[in-house]
């Protein structure tokens, strides 16, 4: 991997069954190309279920192909970083089970950025009806994801992240 090219971010596992964990982690070690133990605990908002988090380094794409290896799976629920570099935007995708995937650029703070055309589309079909407006901006926001996450985020408030670098 070339350093000019390379991203890093970070992988949070909200929710997974037990026996889905070690499919998780070959996905995961599949992308990075290197192999992966996340440090899995209880997740306190699902019974009978584990998050963790886990930072990686990669090529810049790296996490929309993390995001492609994990999407679909039942019962997980996970969020995916790639923070920005001085070739690439950064990225954020979300997914749950009933909600699918969401995608959102991000800048150099993490804040989502929504493309001009996409504000312009959300005015124009809101049109004088301030809570159609509303709804197009919170879609283009991913506001379902996050209120379906925040619950799972807060259990993971303080949990330890672990760095991990590709040597060699």
């Amino acid at each position: 991997m070339s350093n000019k090219h390379a991203a890093r971010g970070v992988i949070f596992i909200h929710s997974v069954m037990p026996a889905v964990q070690p499919h998780v982690e070959w996905a995961v070690s599949s992308v990075l190309g290197y192999e992966v133990h996340f440090e899995w605990t209880e997740q306190p908002a699902a019974p009978e279920m584990n998050r963790a988090e886990l930072s990686w380094t990669g090529e810049v794409g790296t996490g929309a192909k993390l995001a492609s290896a994990l999407n679909g799976w039942e019962h997980l629920r996970y969020e995916i970083t790639e923070d920005p570099t001085s070739v690439s935007e950064g990225g954020r995708w979300s997914y749950t089970p009933g909600l699918g995937i969401f995608y959102a650029q991000t800048d150099l703070t993490g804040n989502m950025v929504i493309p001009e055309d996409r504000i312009r589309s959300a005015m124009e079909r809101g049109g004088q009806d301030p809570r159609e407006l509303r709804r197009l901006l919170d879609l283009a926001l991913g506001q379902a994801w996050d209120d379906e996450l925040e619950v799972f985020r807060y259990a993971g408030a303080g949990a330890p992240v672990r760095w991990l670098h590709r040597v060699g």
